[in-house]
This record gives structure tokens, sequence and C-alpha cells, in this order.
């Protein structure tokens, strides 16, 4: 996916970028076709696989961002870097500047080279303006083909504590989410937000349920087990795709008790899961965060309640 609110910050930020992107690959390679690395003359930032491939490619872009081109480059992990991988990887690079950042469609397609969109970039492009049809990313006829990133995923955590900063800071890097995360005040939450989390302070955290996509996927960590009761009790009230809840067996066996209370039935508070995570990696902050992350990345079906277990 073609992230082009990270490369227009960083372009912003740090003047021209060269933008790296594993374009195709034949057998064995670090990373998939599609993935990417930003390369500006002080830093760099997202990565293709690191390595003597990454390292190579590094300089190449340094070298490109004084010309301001852009080139196809053909490396063959093997024989050329003695990396152990065995495959061939093809990188497309190019520089970005302010004025030639690409325009934010559906599908973004470039040439490698100077050559006129063929018919077949063009069927492309008409298919994902009328259809919606988005491909994969890949070289289609001297063309690069990539979707633009959009988040896919709905995450919103209740609570700003140790657990809350330790999930956002684990987790933002993820692709394809956007996090809302939520506390009772500006102050409880860290001066740094990543970007791809909104920052929602309400008194009343509960009277915010109301604003969440019907999908969302929940994580309640607050501070205040009333807080807790309230927010799962009213998301059960207006849907969800997930909701997790910190916590023991025994809390959780008392909400499980006072949500019955509240009318709701036994099947409807399965829903919820409680504890979150991977209760064998233990409490720690930091463990419980990694837990989260890891059902995050399982498919949707190997499991509906993809960030908690």
């Amino acid at each position: 996916m073609f992230d082009l609110t990270q490369l227009a910050q960083s372009v912003a930020q740090h003047g021209p970028t060269a933008r790296v992107v594993i374009a195709a690959h034949q057998g064995s390679s670090p990373r998939e076709v599609g993935a990417a690395m930003l390369v500006w003359a002080t830093g760099q930032s997202g990565t293709i696989g690191g390595g003597a491939l990454e390292h190579q490619a590094t300089e190449h872009a340094r070298a490109l961002l004084l010309t301001h081109g852009k080139s196809l480059t053909h490396t063959a992990l093997g024989p050329k870097l003695n990396q152990c991988c065995g495959g061939a990887v093809t990188l497309f690079t190019e520089v970005f500047t302010a004025e030639t950042l690409p325009d934010p469609t559906l599908l973004i397609a470039r040439p490698t080279t100077n050559a006129l969109m063929p018919l077949a970039v063009k069927r492309l492009l008409a298919s994902a303006r009328n259809q919606g049809a988005l491909p994969s990313p890949h070289l289609l006829q001297g063309w690069m083909i990539e979707p633009l990133a959009k988040p896919q995923r709905q995450l919103w955590i209740w609570g700003a504590g140790h657990v809350g900063r330790a999930l956002v800071h684990t987790i933002t890097p993820l692709p394809d989410l956007h996090i809302t995360w939520i506390d009772t005040a500006p102050s409880r939450f860290p001066t740094a937000i990543p970007e791809n989390t909104t920052a929602l302070p309400v008194a009343d955290p509960s009277n915010a349920v109301h604003l969440a996509p019907k999908n969302a996927e929940h994580l309640i960590l607050t501070y205040s087990h009333a807080l807790d009761l309230d927010l799962c009790h009213r998301l059960l009230l207006h849907g969800f795709r997930s909701l997790g809840l910190i916590g023991s067996q025994t809390k959780w066996a008392r909400f499980q008790s006072r949500l019955r209370a509240l009318g709701h039935p036994p099947q409807t508070i399965a829903k919820i899961t409680c504890p979150i995570g991977d209760p064998s990696l233990g409490k720690h902050p930091q463990a419980i965060a990694i837990g989260v992350a890891a059902h995050l990345l399982r498919p949707a079906t190997q499991a509906t309640r993809s960030l908690t277990a």
C-alpha cells in the first residue's frame, strides 16, 4: 500500500525523499511486494527487509536524491549480496518533492521509465474508479501499481494508563490500522501522539461510545472498574467487532454477574474477552501489548475476535 500521508510528512519535514518499494521478486525475499521505505539526506524510515539489500538500496536512494531521478533495479540476493535468501528482488526507487507528490486517488500508478501509459494500466485504473476493484501492488508493463493506504480497521483503546500507552506504542506501527484513544482529560495522554492515533479526551468516556463505528474493535483498560463496567454495558448495547477487557478471572466473574443484572443474556456477555492478550506472557504492560498485537495480526478467518483471546 502506498502511504501518501507518511510520504508527504517526510517531504515536509526533511525535503526531497526517496521511496524504495519492492516491485517484484522471484523466490525467497526479505519482504513482500509493496513493502517500502523512505530515505532522505539525513535519515530513513520503514524497511524493505534490512541486511545488505536495504543497505545497498539506501545508498542508491541517497545518490538519486542529488538528481531527483528514479530507477528500477534487479538484484540476485545470493550471487550479488551473499545473502542466504536465494531469491531475486526488483526495487523501484523514486524521489518525491512537494511539487511531485502523487494525487490521492484509489490507485497510484507511476511509470518506471518515461513510457506512456499502456492500455492495461488504463483499464486497471478505470476498474478501480468504477468498481472499487483494488489489486495488490505489482509491476504492470513497466508501471508500478499500488493502492493508496487507508486504515481498514478501527481500534478504540479506552484508557491511557501504563497498559494503554504500551498498547499504542506497540500497535501503531502495524499497517491498515487507525486508533482512537479515549481518556478523561488531555493531561492523561503523553505529549507525543502517533500519527495514526486520535486522542479523544472526554470527561465521561462512556458518552463517547455512540461515536464508535459498529465494526470497531475495542480494548477497555481504564483506571476505574466502575467505568470499565459501564463501557462494557454500553458497548454491548451499541455493537462492535470485538471487545476485550483487562482484568483477572475474579474481576471477570464479577463483571459477568453485574452484566447479567443489567439485562444482558449470557450469550451476549460471552462476546467480551477477559483477560486480553496472552496471560502466559505475564502482566507487564509490554507483555500484555505484545500478546494483543499477536492476536491482531492473525487473519480474521482464524478468529473473529482478532485482538483478544
